[in-house]
């Protein structure tokens, strides 16, 4: 058993609506214009009203009322869209898993959370919004393992209480490897760039890798940030145990204080609900 396999045995389960992929392609080539990615949206009916919906929430906060995808495509760019794109799309894409593992709405309104969270703190970074798409799908892995090997993940689960390290511990016991690990796998065969499955692959030792040790850290610190204001299993959480050592570490090495951690999970819950009615 490993990522690799396990990945691509599920990616014709969890694959990626057409749409998505067209635009995608398009983006990547290079040589899309806004005409050609208004023509291919808007032939979604559920996708453009969701994009619009999203274009217009506190998230990005435009002035003005952004009422076409042709000016939603010109204000938000081609790097935003590919991501705002998967993120209303994705959501549907993980079905049929059992609500004894987890509440779908509670994971999703968890990874909103990660990905607003990881945006925020990387504001002074150039083509921040990977940091939202990185943080909103760190998880994927853990639906995978909960659709295909339900009885082991209950059994990773049991472990919850005694907090993300131990429940990290049982799952390379019982799997041989990370949620995290599975998940980069799946966003690598989804093609997305390595500047965001890095990032959800290195979120447990976001020093690993040198290159992407900011990015990496970015992230971990969203999802420590984001577990204190929604967990993402409907395992029982002791909120009085310790911050963890993991946290305090990417804290530092960011140089988050306390006040701008407060500051910070106050903004981001004001723009978790729109994002989350935009894309649920």
């Amino acid at each position: 058993m490993d990522p690799r396999t396990i990945a691509t045995n599920v990616r014709s389960i969890f694959s990626l609506p057409d749409v998505v992929i067209r635009i995608n392609d398009l983006i990547d080539s290079g040589e899309a214009s806004n005409f050609e990615l208004e023509q291919v949206i808007s032939s979604d009916p559920a996708l453009t009203a969701k994009l619009l919906k999203f274009a217009n929430s506190t998230y990005f906060g435009f002035s003005g009322k952004v009422e076409t995808v042709l000016k939603a495509i010109s204000i938000i760019g081609h790097k935003e869209l590919r991501n705002l794109v998967l993120a209303t799309s994705v959501t549907s894409t993980f079905k049929g898993i059992s609500s004894d593992l987890v509440d779908m709405d509670t994971f999703w309104n968890h990874s909103i959370t990660c990905g607003v969270t990881a945006r925020l703190l990387a504001s002074g970074v150039d083509s921040r919004e990977r940091f939202f798409i990185a943080g909103l799908l760190h998880g994927v892995g853990r639906l995978i393992l909960f659709s295909q090997y339900p009885e082991e993940s209950a059994k990773v689960l049991s472990y919850m209480n005694q907090g993300e390290d131990a429940v990290i511990h049982a799952e390379r016991k019982i799997f041989g490897f990370t949620h995290a690990q599975l998940g980069a796998e799946l966003l690598k065969q989804w093609k997305l760039p390595p500047n965001i499955w890095k990032m959800v692959e290195h979120q447990f030792d976001p020093m690993q890798d040198a290159e992407y040790e900011y990015d990496a850290n970015t992230l971990c610190a969203a999802i420590n940030i984001a577990n204190y204001i929604q967990p993402c299993t409907n395992q029982k959480i002791n909120y009085e145990e310790t911050i963890p050592e993991r946290a305090l570490k990417t804290w530092s090495y960011l140089g988050l204080s306390a006040e701008i951690i407060e500051s910070v999970m106050t903004v981001a819950k004001l723009q978790v609900v729109e994002v989350f009615n935009a894309i649920r």
